[in-house]
């Protein structure tokens, strides 16, 4: 499994918000950061670099991604050295899904 460095401050972010939401309660949400944690220690991580700017750049330019979403997939593009078909991209936010489709991903899971 492979991540985008920021990955851990965006599932945090999203935790954080059910909570405040009422979704979850502070017990869930320790429970998923713990899991977080646990995940994020078997994975192999994607540091920011100029080629992720770059690839975030111009897929900003192609489709209607936030930056945090372009970075995402421009770490994943850059992963797969451009050549994203064959690799699964995890992802809920429809936009994002959107794009990295586009892009040759195959998107999980399906919604």
């Amino acid at each position: 499994m492979v991540a985008w460095w920021g990955t851990v401050v965006e599932c945090a972010s999203a935790v954080a918000r059910l909570r405040r939401d009422g979704v979850f309660d502070v017990s869930q949400e320790r429970a998923v950061e713990t899991l977080l944690q646990e995940v994020s220690a078997a994975w192999t991580e994607v540091q920011p670099s100029d080629d992720v700017r770059r690839w975030g750049i111009r897929l900003m330019r192609r489709h209607p991604l936030r930056a945090a979403d372009a970075l995402q997939l421009g770490a994943a593009q850059l992963w797969t050295s451009g050549r994203p078909e064959g690799n699964a991209f995890v992802c809920l936010d429809h936009r994002l899904r959107d794009a990295a489709q586009q892009e040759g991903f195959s998107v999980i899971p399906q919604i």
